[in-house]
């Protein structure tokens, strides 16, 4: 087995040469022994407490995968809740629903269709990451020497599109508007799950890319701008009220408006801010550190709490569960829900922005025009052999400004911050520069690339 596959926040690599069936073996093995290791003395008797969920997305070796990773489950002694093949989202629901000890969701998100990988979570779908328990399951699997023993677990089959779908559509409220909406799937499970929750809603819903072919007819990334070419015609074309773009496990999304206009995760996050604390008024509100200083702004205007969080799924669900937050946004596409069991949702979040719209008798252009109030430079990859030495000596350029390292370093001025964090896994870092004028970010920009050179693709 590779070791390299084991990431900060999930297992991933390309199959079959990182990734195979036997390392899908033992990594259920592991993983099942560690999450009923967790388990605490009164849970034990529950009724599927020792079990766990696993779910799979559309991916051609998913299906194997699949298959082997529960033989290493049941070797080691657990039951298995098989869901089937699902978005993301709706393995933090299964858990939750079903009251496991956890679940494995066999994915590789957003990556090309070569690549494959596992999203564990644990009880009540807090996430497994490197601190949590990663690390351990690694041991383990790794340690392990054959992919042999007995099977002691029961598989038991489960579809709960039924349950998933009620779940999902509480958060509809009345008064919904008959829009129209562009959705590009990816060839993702978006493709599967848009239909199955929103297909009876009065509603017009122009689908792309929703078959699943074992391909992606692009990148399934919606941060990628040239994912989003399609998508930017048809609204066009269409004249549809807006347009989204999920990845390929439909757990992120991007919002476009009716102009075709992308609008910035953290522009989204803002949007949403007044509509949630109208509901939960004095509640936080979390956002990563890489959002606009617009975010922090309407949060305090419309009495909320902000809580300003590093960049990453694992955190950002502790501070809302922590902090009790009402929600949270993430500059790549995660929206985080406190009544979603702190986890991210995308068909939840395209929820909200139905009810968003159907509330408003505005288009979302112009919902969002207030909030463009600075420029900013998106988050740009520089290469770095040396990352803690580059950062100090930006640290030691910059030291006028007010300095935190939440998250590799950050730099606040009057009219202008910016952020240098380093990749986990490659010798990049990665720069977000924000300023009250293009013309400010322009001289800024320039400026920090003097110190960290030119730009690379990632």
């Amino acid at each position: 087995m590779d070791p390299s596959i084991f990431k900060a926040y999930d297992i991933r690599g390309t199959y079959p040469d990182q990734l195979d069936e036997q390392a899908a073996w033992k990594i259920g093995h592991a993983t099942a022994q560690f999450l009923r290791s967790m388990l605490r003395g009164y849970e034990r008797g529950m009724a599927n407490a020792q079990s766990l969920c696993v779910g799979r997305d559309m991916r051609t070796h998913s299906e194997s995968l699949r298959k082997a990773l529960i033989e290493g489950m049941n070797t080691a002694g657990a039951n298995v809740i098989d869901i089937g093949m699902i978005d993301t989202p709706q393995m933090y629901f299964a858990i939750n629903h079903l009251g496991t000890c956890g679940g494995v969701q066999i994915t590789a998100s957003h990556n090309p269709a070569r690549y494959n990988g596992f999203k564990i979570s644990g009880q009540q779908a807090k996430p497994v990451g490197a601190d949590t328990g990663l690390k351990d399951i690694k041991h383990i699997a790794t340690a392990l020497l054959h992919t042999l023993g007995k099977s002691t677990g029961s598989v038991e089959h489960c579809d709960l599109t039924a349950e998933y779908k009620k779940h999902v559509l509480k958060f509809l409220e009345p008064g919904l508007k008959k829009l129209k909406m562009v959705i590009d799937a990816s060839n993702g499970m978006a493709g599967k799950m848009v239909p199955a929750i929103f297909g009876d809603l009065p509603i017009e819903i122009i689908p792309i890319n929703f078959e699943h072919t074992g391909t992606f007819k692009h990148d399934p990334n919606p941060l990628v701008e040239s994912s989003l070419a399609e998508l930017k015609t048809l609204v066009k074309a269409k004249k549809a009220d807006f347009g989204v773009c999920f990845d390929g496990d439909a757990d992120r999304l991007i919002l476009m408006d009716e102009k075709a206009q992308t609008i910035p995760c953290d522009i989204m996050t803002a949007l949403m801010v007044p509509y949630f604390l109208k509901k939960n008024p004095g509640s936080a509100v979390v956002y990563d550190l890489r959002s606009s200083l617009v975010v922090q702004e309407e949060i305090l205007k419309y009495g909320g709490m902000p809580r300003r969080e590093r960049v990453g799924h694992a955190f950002m669900k502790k501070t809302l569960r922590d902090s009790h937050a009402c929600f949270g946004g993430e500059l790549s596409g995660h929206f985080y829900y406190r009544d979603n069991f702190f986890a991210d949702s995308g068909m939840i979040t395209l929820v909200h922005i139905l009810n968003l719209i159907s509330q408003s008798n505005k288009p979302l252009s112009e919902m969002t025009t207030p909030l463009n109030r600075y420029s900013g430079s998106g988050e740009v990859n520089f290469r770095a052999d040396d990352k803690d030495a580059v950062m100090k000596e930006l640290a030691r350029k910059y030291s006028q400004g007010k300095i935190d390292d939440l998250d590799g370093i950050t730099l606040q001025f009057k009219d202008w911050w910016f952020n240098v964090r380093p990749s986990n896994t490659e010798p990049l870092l990665r720069l977000n520069v924000e300023a009250k004028s293009a013309e400010m970010l322009k001289e800024k920009f320039g400026e920090l690339k003097t110190f960290l050179g030119e730009p690379v693709e990632h």
